[in-house]
């Protein structure tokens, strides 16, 4: 390649090749430091996923599920709602605590509506049933005209989880109240919306599914 005269000088361009542009030896050695760099981190991070899957990463995790038994639940679920899948109480021995029988639950009936004669009738009844009947008279002043429903069943703190439950089979729709008293006599006191007592197939029914819990599958929260 001919150079004009006017471009003459100590960097006129001489032959037939341009000038290569090369790269700087210091950027190379910055690039080639960084992917050894790279090339270290993700061999060390695959070293490390290694050895926790051979060496018991998921230890914790095992030794938490051999401790659980079938139908354990963790502390930490929430689906439940409240007094759904309780266990029930347990007695000595770590077997369910056995409900008492009707003839062992003493209950006073107490008619809380204008009707007269009610409460008699529901004794009776209840009676035959095989409960022990207490009182039988009008509900006090606290009570009397003044249950909207079929019924409250009343009783100490320690009968809710025995008596309360074994009258209930035969009221399904009364409700049930704790109270601040002793002993282990428990209420019926009748409301408003009070037709009579649970038919009797369906109230054996009910108490005999309360004696014997449906016993909780292997692996299900109880």
């Amino acid at each position: 390649m001919l150079t004009p005269p006017e471009m003459g000088g100590p960097y006129r361009i001489k032959g037939t090749k341009y000038p290569r542009m090369r790269r700087s030896r210091r950027r190379r050695r910055v690039l080639a430091l960084l992917g050894a760099v790279l090339a270290v981190a993700v061999v060390g991070w695959g070293t490390l996923q290694l050895v926790d899957a051979f060496t018991g990463g998921g230890e914790d995790e095992e030794k938490a599920a051999q401790a659980r038994t079938p139908g354990d639940c963790g502390a930490g679920d929430t689906g439940a709602k409240s007094g759904e899948g309780k266990r029930p109480e347990r007695g000595a021995g770590g077997k369910p605590a056995e409900l008492p029988a009707p003839g062992r639950v003493e209950v006073n009936v107490l008619n809380a509506t204008a009707r007269t004669g009610l409460a008699q009738k529901t004794a009776d009844e209840l009676k035959k049933r095989g409960f022990k009947i207490g009182k039988v008279d009008n509900a006090p002043a606290a009570y009397d005209k003044k249950v909207r429903g079929e019924g409250v069943l009343l009783g100490a703190p320690g009968t809710v989880d025995g008596e309360l439950k074994v009258l209930g089979t035969q009221l399904a729709q009364a409700e049930p109240k704790a109270v601040e008293r002793e002993g282990a006599v428990v209420d019926l006191i009748i409301g408003d919306e009070f037709r009579g007592l649970t038919e009797p197939a369906e109230a054996k029914a009910a108490l005999k599914a309360l004696a014997a819990p449906a016993k909780a599958k292997p692996g299900a929260c109880d």
